[in-house]
């Protein structure tokens, strides 16, 4: 008689397990450009107000500078620039989005400048459609998918791609660096 117990309890432990799985995702929006941009809440660290930047000379424009976190030094990206658009005047609502990049068991802050932050949403799998194949002002790789959030679209970021570390690296001329030494 057990076994029957546990087996009629097992599938009300999977339905409440896919129940989470189909629960609406929350996402950080902001505006970039005058287009409205998120990414999943679970990557944003905190939001701080733009301030000073210490630039770096020879880096690609899109990296903007660093800023001191705590006594953590953090790259920030400019996401326009980024996205082969033109450097983000800075305006009152500037701002820089810390997010956390993982990379197995390391973890790097990198900071995205955008013009505005705008809210937190949840957006339901079903409301998200697949990134376009072509038309898309940003690389489609760039692209985690389209939330539609109240008849308009949500361009949902791939911050792994967008902040690829190791591509960043490459753009910036360090790619020789990590493995093959600093040969001249």
């Amino acid at each position: 008689m057990g076994p029957v117990v546990q087996k009629t309890g097992r599938p009300r432990d999977n339905q409440l397990a896919e129940l989470g799985d189909a629960a609406p995702k929350q996402y950080l929006t902001f505006m970039l450009g005058g287009e409205m941009f998120a990414v999943v809440i679970l990557n944003v660290k905190e939001i701080i107000e733009f301030g000073a930047l210490t630039e770096i000379p020879m880096m690609p424009s899109f990296i903007r500078g660093v800023i001191n976190l705590r006594g953590a030094v953090v790259p920030v990206i400019d996401l326009s620039c980024r996205f082969g658009g033109k450097t983000t005047q800075v305006a009152r609502r500037t701002c820089i989005i810390i997010i956390e990049m993982r990379d197995g068991e390391q973890k790097q802050d990198v900071g995205v400048m955008v013009d505005a932050v705008s809210e937190v949403l949840e957006i339901a799998d079903a409301e998200i459609e697949p990134p376009p194949a072509f038309g898309a002002r940003i690389r489609t790789d760039f692209i985690a998918g389209m939330g539609k959030v109240n008849g308009r679209f949500v361009i949902l970021l791939d911050v792994n791609r967008v902040l690829s570390i190791e591509e960043i690296s490459q753009l910036a001329g360090f790619g020789q660096l990590e493995g093959e030494g600093a040969a001249a």
